[in-house]
């Protein structure tokens, strides 16, 4: 298996890395699944529950939250962010009440810079996302 790691990357113990991964510095992991020939940018982080598929980029600046699955060959650009709550609110954080909910991102599809997927919203295979999104 051969893994690379930058400078300054915070892994936690139960990432699980295939063949041939590059994550470049300042990246954060967390309990999260990472496939074959992948590559993770700079200042990612990608929280628990997420499985990351075959030949991913993932650039630089953008956040994956829990409970994302991301398909084979899947390109998501610069300063993406994900949202897993349909209906965020301070409170739900403390009183135990936040749920959690699943997003998908299928086979092909190329996710343009600054976009942020909202909670219940999946990428069809093959689609595109325009910039900004």
């Amino acid at each position: 298996m051969s893994v690379q790691i930058g400078k300054y990357c915070e892994i936690s113990e139960d990432v699980r890395f295939g063949d041939n991964v590059i994550v470049h510095g300042h990246a954060n992991l967390y309990g999260c699944r990472i496939g074959d020939d992948c590559m993770i940018g700079t200042f990612v982080e990608i929280q628990r529950d997420v499985n990351v598929g075959k030949r991913v980029r993932i650039q630089s600046h953008t956040f994956i939250c829990s409970n994302i699955v991301i398909e084979d060959d899947v390109f998501i650009g610069h300063n993406v962010s994900f949202a897993n709550d349909r209906y965020p609110t301070s409170r739900k954080a403390t009183d135990g009440t936040w749920i959690s909910e699943e997003g998908l991102i299928r086979r092909g599809a190329s996710i343009g810079n600054g976009v942020a997927i909202l909670c219940g919203v999946g990428i069809g295979e093959g689609a595109i996302v325009g910039a900004g999104s």
